[in-house]
């Protein structure tokens, strides 16, 4: 698909569900990317961490791809650039703070000096081939979050990103109601807009509002406190070292994610005053009521910092009289993990407060007050609702024709949508889907290893070894393992089973692909009879 005398929307993540960022702008024979993120591993992905979109549709149109421009630091705007950025073969748009998060990605992956990265500065504006691109600086919760203003021959769009409306962001600049509504002002065709808060019926509510509840939390804490938020809610971080200050506590850092962005930040101007640090060791030798702890975790992953502290796999140990205060959005899909978290936490007698139970968080993303004060200003011909599960985009869709836009749009990823001329419609579909990184390598996420990964977890795995001789014949007994196979207390009368079964299966017949299969089968149908399930059996042949 070329983009012909048009405007075009193609998101390839993100719409439909609530991560992994991806959306394209295609208009004379061009392609515009915004954002390229990441989502986290579900209990669908075993084994997995990261879920990267597949570029599949963009990659074949690489030549026509003019830039990759980046609204903002998030993971799940920049996250899948150090695995997927380099074969674009395009310069990267970001302003210094969420270039310099890119830099030690890339750095990390050993690919510096592979991307090209563009710095944007307050006041640019990009001329990419056939659209004109101005970064309009928006209050979020990290620095340097923008909307971006896409101007073509065929129309004007305003893309938001992620946003609020914060009068005090405490880093960063408050959203400016004069340019916004100047923006309006121009005629804007199409709002594309976040929808993650869009069922919330207050506004977020201002960063610098928190100190106060935070500080609080941790007064009541007679013994060491953690506090434990998104790594790159740079804002956070800095109202949590002012509490640690103002409580007398020390500081320790816990998770390399927030390392990193504390040292991105630093050198960017951010987080100077952030408190000096202490080591692990210190920190378990000075008095419990003096450490405050800053960790990632919050969302229940295992391997994280507060993960491991809960399961007392981590230097720094909690227990009684001790406080995990969790301050972020618990992500939705993730409660059955922040869940066991919060169990483990309780096992070892530690107390944990959440935003249900004091002031501990604000949104980094738009309520409806917001939403609809959004509206006001940039007054669209049509919104189109990304960021967010299909009942968020729907939501947000009914409350901007509400609220008097003419017209909403509700798309999914893989939607072809022309924005103009004529009506905007969906005009076809395209191939999306998610790729997982497993270990070091890129896989389809519903490639074979998933799905075979997937049936193992579910069914388990038998291995048989077979020794033939020449003949055909079995020169040994056949060896049976089963794992995660349920006979735990049957264990040896069914592998005996299973033995005889595979004898029994063996032919003489030099067909070696026939023989393992008839082999396969006749001890899946063994174990099946044994305990319902029907497990991955291997055959292994070897012949004399």
């Amino acid at each position: 698909m070329t983009p012909g005398n048009e405007l075009l929307f193609l998101a390839l993540g993100g719409s439909g569900e609530i991560g992994m960022n991806v959306n394209l702008y295609g208009a004379d024979g061009k392609w515009l990317m915004v954002d390229c993120g990441m989502t986290f591993g579900e209990a669908d992905y075993p084994g997995i961490d990261l879920v990267l979109p597949d570029l599949e549709f963009i990659e074949k149109r690489r030549r026509d791809l003019v830039a990759l421009v980046l609204t903002h630091g998030h993971e799940d705007h920049i996250g899948a650039i150090p695995y997927l950025a380099a074969d674009l073969q395009v310069p990267l748009y970001a302003t210094p703070f969420t270039a310099g998060l890119i830099a030690h990605k890339l750095e990390e992956e050993g690919l510096t000096g592979q991307v090209k990265l563009k710095l944007i500065h307050p006041g640019d504006v990009l001329d990419l081939g056939p659209f004109k691109v101005t970064p309009v600086p928006l209050a979020h919760s990290i620095p340097e979050a923008n909307g971006l203003l896409i101007e073509t021959r065929h129309g004007r769009v305003f893309h938001t990103g992620d946003w609020k409306l914060d009068p005090t962001p405490v880093i960063g600049n408050p959203t400016s109601p004069d340019k916004l509504r100047a923006i309006g002002d121009l005629g804007i065709d199409v709002m594309i807009c976040d929808s993650t808060n869009a069922f919330t019926e207050k506004a977020s509510g201002s960063e610098a509002e928190l100190f106060d509840g935070l500080r609080h939390a941790v007064e009541e804490s007679p013994g060491r406190v953690l506090v434990t938020t998104f790594a790159s809610n740079a804002a956070r971080l800095h109202t949590i070292g002012k509490v640690a200050e103002a409580t007398g506590r020390r500081v320790a850092v816990a998770g390399r994610s927030i390392e990193r962005y504390l040292k991105v930040a630093r050198a960017t101007g951010y987080l100077t005053d952030f408190p000096e640090t202490i080591r692990y060791d210190e920190a378990m030798r000075i008095p419990r009521r003096d450490l405050l702890v800053v960790a990632t975790g919050g969302q229940g992953e295992p391997r994280a910092a507060l993960g491991r502290i809960a399961a007392g796999q981590h230097e720094i140990k909690f227990g009684e009289d001790d406080t995990v205060i969790f301050s972020s959005r618990q992500i939705p899909g993730n409660e059955n993990a922040v869940g066991r978290v919060m169990n483990q936490l309780a096992v070892l007698g530690v107390r944990t407060v959440t935003e249900r139970q004091a002031h501990v968080h604000v949104s980094g993303h738009p309520g409806r007050p917001e939403l609809k004060q959004m509206y006001d200003w940039i007054r669209p011909r049509l919104l189109v609702p990304v960021h967010g599960e299909r009942r968020h985009m729907l939501e947000q869709a009914r409350l901007g024709t509400e609220s008097g836009i003419p017209a909403a749009l509700v798309q999914e990823n893989g939607d072809l949508i022309r924005l103009a001329p004529g009506t905007p419609k969906k005009i076809g579909e395209e191939r999306v889907g998610r790729l997982v990184l497993d270990g070091d390598v890129i896989l389809p996420a519903d490639g074979s290893t998933i799905n075979e990964r997937r049936r193992i977890a579910q069914q388990g795995v038998i291995a048989v070894s077979l020794v033939l001789r020449g003949n055909g014949s079995l020169a040994a007994d056949p060896v049976v393992r089963a794992v995660g196979v349920p006979v735990e207390e049957d264990r040896d009368d069914f592998i005996r089973d299973a033995q005889a079964t595979a004898a029994k299966a063996v032919e003489p017949i030099r067909d070696e692909d026939k023989l393992r299969e008839n082999v396969r089968l006749a001890v899946r149908r063994c174990a099946t009879l044994w305990t319902g399930k029907k497990p991955n059996v291997e055959v292994l042949v070897t012949r004399l």
